[in-house]
């Protein structure tokens, strides 16, 4: 009852050379990343979904938009990681939106995201 976004980007070696160390992957949940964690990262969360509803059977398929936000120390890092995760995951689900690029005043870090639409068998 979730997409595989996670699973999907986690097996694309492109996304590996960039977000792993040989251990962690740095792709987390929405609020899962750690306060001190390392460059570069991206979070993920659902911002909407639903079942493909059916007259007289109950859905098979559930539909989820994902919005991906990734963190870099630069422009050029945070970009790359956000391209590498997009063809990871055009591969199965389709990118429907780009987000918006900006600098957080606080930590000074950059940010990219972008919003993919899955549709997701039961």
């Amino acid at each position: 009852m979730h997409p595989p976004l996670h699973s999907v980007c986690a097996a694309d070696t492109s996304v590996q050379s960039l977000l792993s160390d040989g251990t962690v992957l740095r792709l987390y949940p929405f609020g899962e990343a750690r306060q001190q964690e390392v460059y570069p990262y991206a979070v993920w969360q659902i911002v909407g979904g639903q079942p493909e509803n059916y007259l007289g059977d109950r859905p098979d398929v559930d539909s989820f938009t994902t919005q991906v936000d990734v963190y870099g120390r630069t422009w050029a890092s945070a970009r790359a990681v956000a391209n590498a995760l997009q063809a990871a995951i055009e591969e199965v689900a389709y990118v429907t939106g780009y987000n918006g690029e900006m600098r957080d005043p606080d930590t000074k870090s950059f940010r990219v995201s972008f919003s993919a639409e899955w549709m997701t068998d039961r």
